[in-house]
């Protein structure tokens, strides 16, 4: 049975108070089997819309991952592209902005690494960074070289919003379908999973001591969220809230969206150059 996409969807215009969304459901799977079949056949579907995307060269995809550390992006991306094409699938994580970016404005660095026609991109981190980190961090803003109007308008944040919605529509009326995820991870799930990475020597890497000091801002972090998918969630590009305690459950969520949302394009291999006679020709020359 396919899974029902519609509890998680951000509905247009919808003031999201993030304590009413789960961060647990009752899960779409059985069992580990159960599971990896289900992914399977998720993956093995869009796989095959992933070469007819490619194919038919009128649309891209572009995927947004947001959320907490230790929600489980890099482990979405890696289990749910798995079946997707190297050649048809690049993916960009976002860090701290070079010196160049913050010369120019916000949207800068990521609009060039949106995806051409035929392509689906994946945003691991996006320039959603811009209304979340710098938006619980003022002194990421007052290094970002902006007019001093600018940086101390009351209207900063509605602002960008603005800015991030005219964009995705450009790019929707464009052929870039957008659809973006937030990994909604309970505190106590991010607690645990940081204790397992420190019990663990081969996932030590992956702790710092930021991750515990952005921990102590969970509250301004959810109110930045909740802001951020109440302002930017539109027919064009809408928000997911997806329960993120369960890592399989998560994944199958996420694929059955990606899969839907290629089901839905109006998408056809393109006509062959050689006409039948041309191609019983070239079958006797390679028969022979």
């Amino acid at each position: 049975m396919p899974i029902d996409s519609t509890p998680f969807l951000v509905p247009p215009g919808k003031a999201v108070a993030l304590s009413r969304w789960p961060t647990r459901v009752k899960p779409f799977y059985a069992d580990k089997a159960d599971y990896q079949k289900t992914l399977a056949r998720h993956v093995g579907r869009m796989a095959e819309r992933q070469n007819l995307l490619y194919a038919h060269d009128r649309y891209a995809l572009l995927l947004i991952f947001q959320a907490m550390d230790a929600a489980g992006k890099d482990g979405i991306i890696k289990h749910v592209m798995s079946g997707v094409n190297p050649q048809g699938c690049q993916v960009t994580s976002f860090k701290h902005p070079s010196a160049q970016e913050l010369d120019h404005d916000f949207l800068w660095r990521t609009t060039q690494w949106l995806p051409e026609r035929g392509r689906i991109g994946i945003f691991n981190r996006s320039y959603y960074e811009e209304v979340l980190i710098v938006k619980v961090h003022p002194e990421v803003l007052a290094g970002e070289n902006l007019p001093d109007k600018t940086r101390e308008n009351s209207h900063l944040w509605p602002h960008r919003y603005e800015s991030i919605n005219d964009l995705e529509r450009h790019l929707h009326r464009n052929g870039t379908r957008i659809l973006k995820f937030f990994l909604h991870l309970s505190k106590e799930e991010q607690r645990q999973r940081f204790l397992a990475r420190l019990d663990d020597p081969q996932k030590n890497w992956k702790f710092s001591k930021a991750d515990i000091e952005e921990r102590g801002r969970w509250d301004d972090y959810q109110r930045a969220y909740e802001d951020c998918l109440s302002a930017t969630s539109t027919a064009a590009a809408p928000w997911y809230v997806v329960p993120a305690d369960d890592k399989e459950n998560a994944r199958l969520i996420v694929s059955q969206v990606i899969v839907e949302t290629l089901d839905a394009l109006d998408m056809h291999y393109p006509p062959s150059t050689l006409s039948a006679e041309d191609i019983q020709a070239v079958r006797r020359q390679l028969a022979g």
